[in-house]
């Protein structure tokens, strides 16, 4: 074999090594493309609440398997995270207190959930200690800073509340939105309202 068939052998061999490497490059960049994202399935973890501190005598934390429900329900509640003002619609932020009080003198409640949607039905934030069990007269709160615009003009809360006794008084549920910005002082309450009797 000749020096130049030599040179035209080398050179093609090289060429085809090239365009083989070529294409084994692209073909990974194709499959890092194209495999799914876990990132992408995987769900947008929800924020938790911050529940205010109690002195720890009056709330405790539950097992699912403890409760046997005799009585319960859900409870829808209107909150505003601003409300507007002004000729420009402009917006006022407030500070929201979610109370949740157990009117019963002898019996025991647990709170199994409590959930923030915004003005669009969309969850934006849930209490995720566990089931919370509040004593005869307890009470439990949760809170929404002014700064959390979340929930918007049309935010709601969602408890839903058990007991082991049927005869158990049905709880208060309530939230207090209030602002001091400007050197005004604003604040209103409103109160739940039951949207379904859970049955034993």
């Amino acid at each position: 074999m000749s020096r130049t068939t030599k040179s035209i052998v080398i050179q093609r061999v090289a060429i085809v090594s090239i365009i083989y490497i070529i294409m084994l490059l692209t073909a990974c960049d194709t499959t890092k493309n194209n495999a799914p994202s876990q990132t992408a399935n995987s769900p947008t973890p929800v924020p938790s609440l911050t529940r205010i501190a109690q002195d720890g005598t009056s709330v405790s934390i539950t097992s699912n398997n403890q409760i046997t429900v005799s009585k319960g329900q859900i409870i829808y509640v209107p909150v505003y995270s601003h409300i507007y003002h002004g000729n420009k619609q402009e917006q006022l932020l407030l500070t929201v207190t979610l109370s949740i009080r157990n009117t019963s003198l002898t019996d025991p409640i647990v709170i199994r959930s409590v959930r923030y949607y915004d003005s669009t039905g969309k969850l934006v934030k849930k209490q995720t200690e566990g089931n919370l069990q509040l004593s005869p007269l307890a009470t439990t709160e949760f809170f929404i800073p002014q700064q959390d615009v979340s929930g918007g003009s049309g935010a709601n809360f969602i408890v839903e509340w058990v007991a082991e006794t049927k005869s158990v008084t049905e709880p208060i549920v309530e939230a207090v939105m209030i602002s001091t910005s400007f050197q005004q002082g604003v604040s209103f309450t409103t109160s739940g309202k039951v949207i379904q009797e859970l049955k034993p």
